[in-house]
């Protein structure tokens, strides 16, 4: 009775509106769609390219489609092509500037920088982060790891499971714009750690130092066009696109220089 009543309804009220006002309704819910041709076109990323300066980008090692779903073309596109090369040129012009930071690598920067120098601090941390970021992931990746890195990781946390979900706390815990971090500290334990804005584990005076090995952007931008607020199934999904083999690789060298 209620769904015949609220048909009979707007039957009434489309007949008792003015003629012009029927016009006006008609003519928006029948504006079209945008058609596939008028889409907006996915770069790519070997076309990106920074200013001359002392650090380069580090290249996108797959296509902006290659991680999708879990993050989708356009929002690898923005966040490489925009955010990250705006880092990279912003360090260059502040590295140009001081003679004291020529020749120097950025994970020496990153050790030896006055933290109050915000403008170093943000644009040398986004410039790092972002590059060790992409190179954490890659196409069909995922799963568990291997190797030594898993056996520490058993050790350390008791199960992978258990490192997934202190890893995933740490990421969604983290207030506002800001990082999750897995480490080598200096004696040799991995842990899980977060660290705000542009910050890294490498800089001093960290909740938990030590040598990076995994990296999860969890500023807004990495994620808000495909999940929008719904940050844990973003962390979540980084879980399937992981290079575990990148992750051994920097734990079998972060090891060697003990």
């Amino acid at each position: 009775m209620k769904q015949l009543f609220s048909i009979v309804l707007v039957i009434v009220l489309a007949i008792s509106l003015p003629s012009c006002n029927r016009k006006k309704l008609q003519e928006v819910v029948e504006v079209p769609l945008p058609t596939a041709t008028e889409k907006m076109t996915i770069g790519h990323p070997d076309d990106v390219n920074a200013e001359d300066g002392q650090f380069d980008i580090v290249k996108l090692p797959y296509e902006y489609t290659a991680l999708a779903p879990s993050i989708d073309a356009l929002t690898m596109e923005m966040h490489f092509s925009k955010h990250y090369l705006t880092y990279t040129n912003n360090l260059n012009k502040v590295v140009a500037e001081d003679p004291n930071l020529v020749d120097l690598s950025i994970e020496d920067i990153l050790t030896k920088l006055d933290l109050n120098n915000a403008e170093l601090r943000n644009n040398a941390g986004g410039y790092y982060n972002h590059g060790f970021f992409w190179e954490s992931m890659t196409p069909k990746g995922g799963g568990t790891p291997k190797d030594s890195i898993a056996i520490t990781i058993d050790r350390d946390f008791g199960s992978f499971e258990a490192f997934k979900t202190q890893f995933i706390i740490a990421a969604e815990k983290q207030f506002g714009s800001g990082w999750a971090w897995l480490v080598v500290d200096k004696s040799g334990k991995l842990q899980v750690t977060g660290t705000p804005n542009q910050d890294n584990p490498l800089m001093l005076k960290q909740i938990i130092s030590g040598k990076p090995l995994l990296a999860l952007d969890v500023w807004e931008h990495a994620y808000y066009l495909g999940y929008q607020y719904k940050r844990k199934k973003y962390i979540e999904a980084f879980f399937d696109v992981i290079n575990w083999k990148k992750v051994s690789e920097r734990y079998e060298e972060a090891i060697a220089k003990k």
